[in-house]
């Protein structure tokens, strides 16, 4: 067989890659804040009452922001009910999770969670039972100087020195009918666009989210952004997209190929921004935030049969998938190909942070592990920082029943001008190893600095019972000479290669 051949050229830049891509995501869901990230009676608890082991695994993760407090909870959330004494704050029934929601984290406690461990906060706002006065009044409450109402609650309550909290996102997944408050691009354009506005009045500085699709198959997909934008493109600085991939039923092949999608689909909503950035004569270029976004291999119907079997608990263990290493291939994709489209992508939410679709699993009281996409994860977000270069793959690709063409191997190619490295990210997507040629053009290449493969024998390998059953390993699997890198892939593989720069 023939090498596979990857080619990128030192004048052929994608974008600079935003810090903003390697975030993750809190939800109030089943257990990811109570004894996932929050539990002020576990032996690691800091002051406040957060895991210092789970801040400890998200910091190595590379973690940069998290978007908070959802997700499908924040379209029936009244924020006023998680500030001010704890013992006062009221419990409430959350009707997207059928739980009973103590209120014992809210804004504040966030705020010093983010504060402390060095993450950039997104915070997004009830759209759904709420609307425009909520908004304005918590960005007042974040955002403002003390002097008013609500920033001097802010005062009250310990917190004199605004948050200044820079992204907020209108709502969430506001096309689907699961949502509460489910509106109509029509009706969700008009709002977002008036909330949005009466926002940027309390503080200019900020940068706003309007949602786009919540998976690009649903039915609106398309119809819904060009609507949405058309009445919010001028107070709208990103639109988010949400994706989750499954299938596995169908078999590896067409499982992997499924970040194909995930290509296509930023493809097609960055046409249709531009489309109305054209029919405004508008100097500005609309960003995506794709804000949620990971491998979901439970079936929905599954999630909502424990819903509702089981429902108004506090902090129920709800939809804790355990990931294989079949599924942290198709994550490194995903994840991959996020970056490959950071002209564009600024901003991206891994889903979820602990228990949930989680990188980080914590048992109640005692320890916590790392499931299998944790690792892809890590390597991209601590060393994917540059820029991403314009790739050409030249090799054997296959075709399953949903796409066409799919590389046999899977690349991303950064060049840290900094650190003077270039970062190569390769996913073998085939039950056979592979020969690789990276042609680098205009680099002159140095020495391999660091080789990592994550692989298994068994794609279904799992980390669940042994907690380093999938763990990236050391390599030597690749030879440079001049421009020019020889790659050897194990099959059902992610490799990362760092290359210092002469």
């Amino acid at each position: 067989m023939d090498n596979i051949k990857i080619s990128v050229d030192k004048d052929f830049i994608v974008g600079k890659i935003d810090k903003h891509l390697f975030g993750s995501f809190v939800e109030h869901m089943g257990r990811v804040v109570y004894s996932g990230i929050y539990e002020k009676d576990h032996p690691t608890a800091d002051e406040n009452g957060f895991r210092g082991d789970v801040a400890n695994l998200a910091k190595e993760m590379g973690i940069t922001c998290v978007r908070y407090p959802g997700g499908n909870f924040v379209s029936n959330y009244n924020w006023m009910d998680g500030i001010g004494p704890v013992e006062k704050r009221p419990c409430k029934r959350d009707l997207a999770w059928k739980s009973i929601e103590t209120n014992e984290v809210g804004i504040d406690e966030f705020m010093k969670w983010a504060k402390k461990y060095e993450i950039e906060p997104i915070l997004a706002v009830n759209l759904g039972t709420k609307g425009l006065e909520e908004a304005v009044a918590l960005v007042e409450y974040c955002n403002a100087d003390a002097g008013s109402y609500y920033s001097d609650l802010r005062a009250v309550y310990g917190h004199k020195e605004p948050y200044g909290i820079k992204t907020w996102c209108l709502g969430n997944e506001m096309d689907g009918e699961w949502q509460i408050g489910h509106k109509t691009a029509k009706e969700y354009g008009r709002l977002a666009h008036e909330t949005g506005k009466a926002m940027k009045l309390m503080d200019s500085s900020i940068k706003l989210v309007v949602c786009g699709s919540s998976m690009s198959r649903n039915a609106t997909f398309g119809e819904w952004e060009r609507e949405v934008l058309s009445q919010t493109y001028d107070e709208a600085d990103y639109i988010s997209l949400h994706q989750y991939y499954g299938g596995q039923e169908k078999g590896t092949a067409c499982f992997l190929a499924q970040s194909l999608d995930l290509e296509r689909y930023i493809d097609l909503v960055c046409g249709i921004a531009d489309l109305e950035k054209k029919k405004r004569k508008s100097k500005k270029t609309l960003n995506i935030s794709f804000d949620e976004w990971g491998v979901w291999s439970t079936p929905d119907y599954e999630v909502q049969k424990w819903v509702d079997g089981h429902p108004w608990q506090i902090a129920p263990p709800l939809g804790e998938q355990i990931y294989s290493m079949e599924d942290a291939l198709l994550f490194a994709s995903m994840m991959m190909a996020l970056v490959k489209n950071c002209n564009r992508v600024k901003v991206g939410c891994q889903s979820l942070l602990t228990n949930i679709s989680a990188c980080i699993m914590t048992k109640k009281g005692g320890g916590t592990w790392v499931q299998p996409i944790y690792y892809p994860f890590k390597m991209i977000a601590n060393h994917a920082r540059g820029v991403a270069l314009d790739s050409r793959y030249c090799g054997e690709r296959y075709d399953t029943e949903d796409f066409e063409g799919v590389p046999l191997v899977d690349s991303l190619i950064v060049w840290n001008d900094d650190e003077k490295e270039l970062v190569c990210y390769l996913v073998n997507r085939s039950e056979t190893g592979q020969k690789v040629l990276i042609d680098a053009h205009g680099f002159k290449l140095g020495t391999v600095t660091e080789s990592i493969m994550l692989t298994s024998d068994d794609i279904k390998t799992i980390n669940k019972d042994n907690h380093e059953a999938i763990c990236p390993q050391k390599v030597e699997n690749c030879s440079l000479e001049e421009s020019t890198a020889n790659v050897s892939l194990n099959p059902y593989a992610f490799h990362m290669i760092r290359i210092k720069l002469q």
